[in-house]
């Protein structure tokens, strides 16, 4: 048992991706004091816990062996929709943030209807859905950023203390909902119903499942947590911003790539999504602190996707 437990734990699709970020982590420690600090830290996990988010539902998405293109669009959407209902039009913030996340949660279930029903592929469907929803945002925003916001909206971006150290709101939440993921993902029949429609949607079919029903639903839920990157992006900037998102689908696949997760889908942790979150802020913090130029961190960023999706490519070849 001792024996096979280091083995088992090294073939988990998470420890590549965490024995990455501890060298990250190391690297940027030697390269520069400011670097291994408790704000530094925080700062880092402020950064990440937007796309942090974003991330969750599009690991959702791809552990079905889909894809979701629209997922900053909507976000972004969803956070003008709060801001301008609790501004504009007076509304409760309490009503606008569930009206935010109400809308964010509709977008993912036309997306879940339109791969099940019409059978379109995810790539299409979500491809448009950008489109929609960003000329939408610019439609219903006017253009406009919409500032002056009640106190409600901008609670998660407001701190508290752990030492010496300030941790927003925001962060907390997100861990949490990283934390209440990986328990639904690991630990329920809904969860392994997830994977089983990602490895096989015939095989999954099959056995019983559900298999249009489970995919709607987690186009409908990741539609959800897109509300809650909404939230998390207007308190952190403080305002309802028409031109947010525009690259976080991107920065998202990104993190679930760089945690281990397939792009073919049925195989992969929500954990490591953080994980890969968590390499993309500690290269980008590392790299400002020590004044390399931002588009070397896209470069270096770009180089790490390609190299960790051919490494998921090698395994899936070996294991046939």
């Amino acid at each position: 048992m001792e024996a096979t437990l280091p083995r088992r734990l090294i073939s988990t699709p998470v420890a590549g991706p965490l024995a990455a970020l501890v060298l990250a982590c190391a690297f940027f420690a030697l390269r520069t004091d400011q670097f291994l600090t408790g704000p530094n830290f925080s700062l880092i996990i402020q950064q990440v816990m937007v796309v942090g988010t974003l991330a969750i539902g599009q690991t959702l998405i791809i552990l079905t062996a889909g894809i979701d293109l629209s997922n900053g669009a909507i976000m972004a959407f969803g956070g003008i929709v709060m801001t301008k209902l609790a501004v504009d039009s007076g509304l409760p913030p309490v009503l606008a943030i569930v009206a935010g996340l109400a809308v964010c949660s509709g977008f993912g279930l036309v997306n879940g209807l339109l791969v099940t029903r019409i059978s379109l592929p995810p790539f299409i469907v979500t491809l448009g859905m950008l489109n929609v929803v960003f000329a939408l945002t610019h439609i219903y925003s006017n253009e406009q950023t919409v500032t002056d916001l009640p106190p409600v909206l901008t609670f998660l971006g407001q701190t508290f203390q752990v030492g010496q150290t300030n941790v927003t709101y925001g962060s907390l939440l997100t861990i949490l909902l990283f934390l209440l993921f990986a328990y639904l993902l690991g630990s329920t029949a809904w969860g392994r119903h997830v994977y089983a429609l990602g490895n096989s949607p015939e095989v999954a079919r099959l056995t019983g499942i559900r298999t249009r029903r489970l995919t709607i639903g987690v186009y409908t839920l990741a539609g959800f947590v897109y509300g809650i990157a909404a939230l998390l992006l207007v308190s952190r900037t403080g305002v309802g911003d028409p031109q947010a998102g525009q690259t976080d689908n991107l920065d998202s696949i990104t993190a679930v790539v760089l945690g281990g997760t397939s792009l073919f889908g049925g195989r992969g942790l929500v954990i490591g999504t953080l994980v890969g979150a968590l390499i993309v802020g500690v290269f980008r913090n590392g790299l400002q602190l020590m004044g390399v130029p931002s588009i070397y961190q896209t470069l270096i960023t770009g180089i790490l996707v390609i190299l960790a999706v051919a490494v998921d490519q090698l395994s899936r070849r070996r294991n046939r």
